[in-house]
């Protein structure tokens, strides 16, 4: 069994979706393990982690917009507002979506279907330096 771990780093320009499938690609790769399971997570409450469509960028703009509307940017909804106003919203949305994923490994590659990406979920509204802890395990 061989294991391999990195962190990758994005930086976001404010609410939105980065697809990170080619930075996450390119460390199972380097890590030339084969077959496992490859785990993905992301070290922050207000950003999250998905698996979606990457062909019509219509999704990430439904997508937004609908995480928009479950959890609105109104100060009168919530008792937490240490960081502003779009901080709690932010960690409503991280709940609802992911912290961490794991993906399977074969032959060397990720097993996302033919439209699938992975996308870091920034939920804030000014530019962040997102940290996401990638490990892999396997042979």
């Amino acid at each position: 069994m061989q294991q391999a771990q990195d962190c990758i780093v994005i930086h976001t320009e404010g609410p939105g979706l980065t697809e990170i499938t080619d930075r996450v690609a390119a460390f199972v790769e380097a890590s030339g393990i084969a077959s496992g399971l490859l785990t993905l997570l992301v070290q922050h409450t207000s950003a999250s982690l998905i698996i979606t469509e990457n062909a019509d960028p219509d999704v990430l703009s439904d997508l937004s917009d609908a995480l928009a509307r479950l959890a609105p940017e109104d100060p009168t909804l919530y008792r937490h507002s240490a960081e502003g106003p779009d901080d709690m919203p932010a960690h409503i949305r991280s709940v609802l979506t992911h912290s961490s994923l794991g993906i399977p490994v074969l032959e060397g590659h990720l097993t996302l279907g033919t439209w699938q990406g992975i996308f870091l979920v920034e939920h804030r509204r000014d530019p962040h330096r997102r940290m996401i802890a990638a490990h892999i395990l396997g042979e």
